[in-house]
């Protein structure tokens, strides 16, 4: 499995007219979605949120070490985090010093400063 794809253990239990979810390895791991698929999805986008600002996630619970209780369904959920990342995170203005020299030659060759330092940062982090 690629390093930014991770796969979690999510209980499904339904309650009235919607399905609570909860994700034991993830502090603040709670949600609910109005049906099995849309809780699935809601549970891809907490994981997703729980984990975008980190590189390194917890590890997953072995199914027989969760213990489920009446209604309560196991399912396992994989978010693609790069992907994640792509999709929601926003864009924010950072103001960098670079020798003048590299300043001048980027620009001759129309380099994109701010491309190059996130490509270098998500290589430098592993992300």
């Amino acid at each position: 499995m690629k390093k930014d794809n991770v796969l979690y253990p999510v209980v499904l239990k339904p309650d009235n007219q919607f399905i609570f979810v909860r994700v034991p390895d993830l502090e603040g791991g709670y949600t609910q979605g109005n049906d099995t698929f849309d809780a699935i999805e809601m549970a891809e986008d907490l994981i997703g949120n729980l984990l975008e600002n980190t590189t390194s996630y917890p590890k997953p619970s072995e199914p027989s070490d969760i213990s489920l209780k009446k209604d309560e369904k196991l399912v396992y959920v994989t978010v693609d985090l790069a992907a994640f990342r792509r999709k929601f995170s926003k864009t924010i203005r950072r103001n960098v010093t670079i020798p003048e020299y590299l300043n001048h030659m980027a620009n001759d060759e129309k380099i994109n400063v701010s491309q190059v330092l996130t490509e270098a940062l998500e290589e430098k982090l592993g992300v």
